[in-house]
C-alpha cells in the first residue's frame, strides 16, 4: 500500500521507516531542508536505537523517499499520516496545534480525485480532530472524498521502532465503517500478529494518549513524594516500591524514585491536559495534575539542595561531575531534561560542572553552552568533589568505583536514579547517597 507521512521528525521518521519495513511504499513529506537531506541519505538526525539501520535499508531499496511537495504527496497515495509536533504554548501551557492545522490545510487542496483518509497521529487537545474533520471536507477539491481518522502514537524514546512494529495496542478514532476498514487493512500485518485494535470516536482516541501519559506521570510523582517521607522517616523507597509493585493492581513499572520525569511528552502533555480541561469547564477534575507537575519539579530542587549539603553548604570553587544529560537513556533528547536542569542550577550557584552523556553531549551543549563537557565518565569526574548520577545509562552502572577513586578530589556520589550499587561504592570508601534511601 502507498502512504505519505507528513512531518518526519522523531515520530514521523520512525513511522515512515517502520511502515516501509512492513512492506508499504512510503513518501515522507518534510519541509526542513537539512532534515530532509539527511533522511534522503539514510541518516537519522537524532539518536534512536535501531532506526538508522531501518531507515537506510528502505531508502536504499527505494521503498522510502522524501519530498517537500504536498502536491506530490496528494497525488502519491490515498492514506496520509500527520506526524507533526504539538509544542507547549509559553503562556497558556496548552498545546500548540498550528503545525497540525497547517499540515491538514496544506495537504487537502492537493488531494487527487477519489477517496482519501488523513490519519492524525500527533498528540492534540480533545476536540481538535472533530474541528479538522470539517476543515478537511471543506478544503478538499471537487471529486475528493476525504475523511479524517485519529490514531494516537504511544512510542517510548529508546524503544520507538519496537513500539511501532510491535505495539501493545492500536487505537483509531473514526466516524465511519469505511474508515475503520481502511485502517484495519493497513495495520493487518500488526493485528494479525496479535495486537488488539480498539475502535472508538475522535474524542476518546485523543484522550487515550494524554490520559496514559498523565497516569504514568502520576505514578512517578507519587513514588517520589513517598520517597521524601522515606528519607525523613528512615525508610527505603526502593524496598517500598518493590513491595507495592508486587500488587497486580499497581505494578512495578514507573515506580522508580529519582529526579523525576522530563522529555518532550509527559511534562507538556499533563500541562496541556489541565489547560484543555479548563477550557471545557472541568478544570477541577484535572487539578491534581498540577500537584503531579509540582512534585516533579521539586525533585530537581531537592537534588540541588542535597548536593549543596554534601559539599558543605557552598558550591563556590567546587567541581561537580554530572553523569547524564538526556532525559532518559537510549536517547539524545534533552528537552525538559531533569539532569540538564540540575546541572544548570548548580552551575548558576557557583559550581564548576562537567557533564558527560554517551549520546546527548552535543544536544546538551546547544542548550547549555556555558557548562563544561567531557568525553567519558572518568574525564568528567577528574578532580570532582561530587559525582551526580542523573541519567540511567547502562554505562554508568558498570563504572568501576576503584577507577573513579583514582581521579576525583573527594569521594562523594549522589545517585539520582537509585540504580547504582551504593554498598559497592561505600566499600571503596565513598560517601554514597540515593534519593529516599536509608
Amino acid at each position: 500500500m502507498k502512504i505519505t507521512v507528513i512531518g518526519c521528525g522523531y515520530l514521523g521518521a520512525t513511522h515512515a521507516a517502520s511502515m516501509a519495513e512492513l512492506g508499504h511504499e512510503v513518501l515522507g513529506v518534510e519541509i526542513d531542508a537539512a532534515k530532509r537531506a539527511a533522511l534522503s541519505e539514510g541518516r537519522v538526525p537524532f539518536f534512536e536505537p535501531g532506526l538508522p539501520e531501518l531507515l537506510s535499508k528502505h531508502v536504499e531499496s527505494g521503498r522510502l523517499r522524501f519530498t517537500d511537495s504536498f502536491e506530490e504527496a496528494g497525488a502519491f497515495a490515498d492514506l496520509h499520516f500527520v506526524c507533526v509536533g504539538t509544542p507547549q504554548q509559553a503562556e497558556s501551557m496548552g498545546a500548540d496545534v498550528s503545525y497540525v492545522d497547517a499540515a491538514v490545510r496544506t495537504l487537502a487542496p492537493h488531494l487527487r480525485p477519489g477517496t482519501h483518509h488523513v490519519v492524525g497521529k500527533s498528540t492534540v487537545p480533545v476536540g481538535t480532530a472533530a474541528r479538522l474533520a470539517g476543515e478537511l471536507r471543506d478544503l478538499a477539491p471537487e471529486g475528493v472524498d476525504a475523511e479524517l481518522v485519529w490514531n494516537p502514537e504511544f512510542l517510548r524514546e529508546g524503544f520507538a521502532v519496537k513500539d511501532t512494529l510491535e505495539p501493545d495496542r492500536l487505537v483509531v478514532g473514526v466516524t465511519s465503517e469505511r474508515a475503520e476498514q481502511a485502517l484495519r487493512d493497513f495495520y493487518a500485518p500488526i493485528t494479525d500478529a496479535g495486537c488488539p485494535l480498539l475502535v472508538t470516536d475522535y474524542a476518546t482516541a485523543e484522550l487515550v494518549k494524554v490520559s496514559a501519559n498523565a497516569f504514568l506521570a502520576t505514578k512517578i510523582s507519587f513514588i517520589n513524594a513517598v520517597g521524601e517521607v522515606c528519607e525523613a522517616a528512615g525508610g527505603d523507597i526502593v524496598d517500598l516500591a518493590d513491595a507495592i509493585g508486587l500488587d497486580a493492581r499497581i505494578g512495578r513499572k514507573f515506580l522508580n524514585a529519582g529526579i523525576g520525569f522530563g522529555g518532550g511528552c509527559l511534562p507538556k502533555d499533563i500541562r496541556a491536559f489541565v489547560h484543555r480541561a479548563g477550557e471545557l469547564g472541568v478544570e477541577d477534575a484535572m487539578s491534581f495534575l498540577r500537584q503531579v507537575d509540582d512534585i516533579n519539579q521539586r525533585q530537581r530542587v531537592r537534588v540541588s539542595k542535597i548536593a549543596t549539603g554534601m559539599l558543605g553548604g557552598s558550591l563556590t570553587k567546587t567541581n561537580i561531575a554530572v553523569w547524564g544529560a538526556a532525559f532518559k537513556p537510549d536517547s539524545d533528547d534533552v528537552r525538559d531534561s531533569p539532569a540538564l536542569s540540575i546541572a544548570g542550577k548548580l552551575h548558576l550557584r557557583g559550581a564548576n560542572v562537567t557533564v558527560y552523556d554517551p549520546e546527548a553531549t552535543e544536544t546538551a551543549r546547544a542548550v547549555f553552552p556555558t557548562l563544561s563537557y567531557a568525553g567519558s565518565a572518568l574525564e568528567a569526574a577528574q578532580d570532582a568533589d561530587l559525582v551526580l548520577h542523573l541519567t540511567e545509562w547502562k554505562e554508568f552502572r558498570e563504572v568501576d568505583p576503584a577507577a573513579v577513586t583514582e581521579v576525583v578530589r573527594r569521594k562523594q556520589i549522589l545517585d539520582g536514579r537509585n540504580l547504582l550499587d551504593l554498598d559497592l561504592w561505600r566499600s571503596h570508601g565513598w560517601t554514597a547517597r540515593g534519593l529516599g534511601r536509608r
